[in-house]
């Protein structure tokens, strides 16, 4: 087994000043022996210095991390988020802590009861497959969700959905929305999903706007198998984490499970503080405007 010794710092290659962040806190940190650089669309070519690689720090918003995680998750790397986005709901500090702060990070010990603590969540995985075969033509997998929609503009996509083989019902809907606990906050909370606590191992069924079939939202056990198969002249498109992947061939269908891969993150807060960044970042609560009598 290659020795875990490197630091990554991976960037949003359209956000000028996170590279130049990840350049500043190498310096600063004088780790330039250990570490390498490198934007999110180029990890696939950086499967070598994953190999080597004990943390990743991220330095985007959420979608920077969705991207890098797709491709980090194989390596069992946590990662840290740097937040320079406008959402955050995944990262862990700003560029204005990250330089005080991220030695703790950086010095993470597996399996040490210190101060840092590894966050494990479920990612699911996607299979495309044509009807009379279980060989896959394309894996996806995702950290926040799998979304089937129709491949032409303002059309419905219809889908027959089965769990663990069983028929549940036909959706008729702008699209369908298989969730992770984590993704929970993002594309199935605005279909009018639950929030789900991001630790928990399950999955969210959550039709967008349907038209027919079930229209609530149903949670699932993390083993569940759900096989979504468009209807004839139905054209359907796939994404996984809110990236488009590929448009579904005919007599083609898409199976969805439990990925044998896990996000990994670096935390100093407890597994409450989700309660409370929820309330920060979606202005849950707020303070009584009456004046004092």
């Amino acid at each position: 087994m290659a020795n875990k010794n490197k630091i990554a710092f991976i960037h949003n290659s359209k956000v000028p000043e996170a590279k130049q962040l990840a350049e500043n806190l190498v310096s600063q940190l004088s780790i330039s022996g250990i570490s390498w650089i490198s934007s999110a669309g180029d990890l696939h070519d950086k499967q070598d210095e994953l190999n080597t690689t004990h943390v990743a720090i991220i330095i985007g918003g959420d979608g920077t991390i969705l991207r890098a995680i797709r491709v980090i998750s194989p390596h069992n790397v946590p990662v840290v988020g740097i937040k320079m986005g406008k959402v955050g709901f995944m990262a862990e500090l700003t560029p204005e802590n990250a330089l005080q702060n991220l030695k703790h990070y950086i010095n993470y010990i597996p399996f040490d009861s210190g101060s840092i603590r590894l966050e494990k969540r479920m990612m699911i995985t996607a299979h495309i497959c044509m009807a009379d075969s279980n060989s896959s033509r394309l894996t996806l997998h995702a950290l926040n969700d799998i979304s089937v929609s129709s491949s032409k503009v303002s059309r419905l996509v219809e889908l027959k959905a089965t769990v663990n083989n069983l028929h549940l019902t036909n959706y008729r809907a702008d699209a369908i929305i298989t969730s992770t606990a984590t993704g929970s906050t993002g594309y199935s909370l605005s279909a009018g999903g639950p929030i789900i606590f991001p630790e928990a191992e399950m999955m969210l069924l959550q039709p967008v706007a349907a038209h027919t079939g079930l229209r609530d939202g149903l949670i699932l056990a993390p083993d569940s198998v759900i096989e979504l198969s468009p209807s004839v002249d139905y054209q359907a498109s796939i994404s996984a984490d809110g990236f488009i992947d590929s448009n579904l061939d005919p007599d083609e269908r898409i199976i969805i499970s439990k990925s044998k891969n896990n996000a990994l993150f670096l935390r100093s807060k407890k597994p409450d503080f989700f309660y409370e960044a929820l309330n920060m970042r979606l202005g849950l609560a707020y303070r009584s405007q009456r004046p004092v009598e």
